[in-house]
């Protein structure tokens, strides 16, 4: 079978001294162990661990050689986006990282492809940005699911949202700067509990709010790790809109009639989540995604779809390749 993996991410072996550059503090810095290993730290505090395979592309395709995937996208890792930085400084950073991974994609760029990054808090620069990025060769954009206060219903993010579908540019929303990190100091509890609640918050602001109505129907969009928790929680959402009035006060349909207005990956890493997500989405609306090179993504990659009992040959090639082929036009 084909494989495409939608979702996956990079990060630079360097990065530019924008602290020095601009006089601020709390830039990503990528101090290295070894040829193999580094870290990421933020004001000299551990970020991240990361290894080459976040910034050698040869290390990327043998892997994707180990796992038989065909072709994956890569996006910059959301630490990256600085969208509380002055609009200048983010797109400095955006652009940089676009240009960086073009030239990942060098090696083999049949096989590799990249989703561009835009200044979230400037609508006219972010569509400038992933307008240039799509002419030069990237695939999509990913945007964070909020930018500081503003959810996706944002009028300024739903204008961005309209340009994507102008220019044909499909868009990647991940979460990042998750809620609530006081009371979750430990154990990755961020990573595990407030990601899944990000990409519900951001999935029920477009329908809630009525964005969807004004959005056209091609805006191409995707939520990443399986839609979090929403596809768990989608009768409760129902139940709510049926029941109480200021539930459907800007959402003039049932909530779960706008679930052909947006994608999923497959990232959720057990038969019966990818099953209830399948019967929810329908199987034209789920898509490889791993989250490689992480931990916490998928390490055998397609391996839970590939190996799944209750899915036929059919929606197993739709999920493994064919999606992600017609979601970024990629044939």
């Amino acid at each position: 079978m084909k494989l495409i993996d939608m979702h996956a991410h990079f990060f630079p072996a360097s990065l530019p001294d924008f602290a020095a550059r601009y006089n601020s503090p709390g830039w990503p810095q990528v101090v290295h162990k070894n040829a193999e290993q580094a870290d990421i730290l933020i004001d000299g505090k551990l970020f991240r661990p990361i290894t080459h395979a976040c910034w050698d592309s040869h290390k990327r395709l043998a892997d994707m050689d180990t796992l038989g995937i065909d072709t994956q996208l890569m996006c910059a890792t959301p630490v990256l986006f600085a969208y509380h930085r002055p609009v200048e400084q983010a797109l400095a950073l955006a652009a940089w990282l676009n240009d960086q991974a073009l030239e990942l994609c060098t090696p083999d760029n049949q096989r590799l492809k990249a989703l561009c990054q835009v200044p979230m808090q400037d609508i006219d620069a972010a569509c400038a940005e992933v307008s240039r990025c799509m002419a030069n060769g990237h695939v999509g954009v990913q945007i964070g699911n909020h930018v500081g206060l503003k959810n996706l219903d944002d009028e300024g993010i739903v204008t961005f949202l309209h340009h994507c579908a102008d220019i044909g540019a499909p868009v990647l929303i991940h979460p990042w700067d998750m809620m609530a990190p006081e009371r979750m100091p430990k154990y990755m509890l961020p990573w595990l509990v407030a990601m899944p609640a990000e990409t519900q918050l951001s999935i029920l602001s477009l329908i809630l709010s009525g964005a969807f109505e004004r959005l056209p129907r091609s805006l191409k969009i995707c939520f990443a790790h399986g839609g979090g928790s929403f596809p768990y929680l989608i009768g409760r959402v129902d139940n709510a809109w049926k029941h109480r009035d200021i539930v459907r006060e800007d959402c003039p349909n049932l909530p779960s009639s706008y679930m052909d207005r947006f994608y999923v990956d497959s990232a959720v890493f057990h038969p019966d989540a990818l099953a209830l997500l399948v019967k929810t989405m329908g199987e034209e609306r789920v898509m490889l995604g791993s989250d490689y090179p992480f931990p916490l993504g998928e390490q055998v990659i397609g391996e839970l779809v590939k190996s799944h009992d209750g899915l036929g040959q059919h929606t197993k090639q739709r999920i493994l390749a064919d999606n992600a082929a017609e979601f970024f036009n990629l044939n």
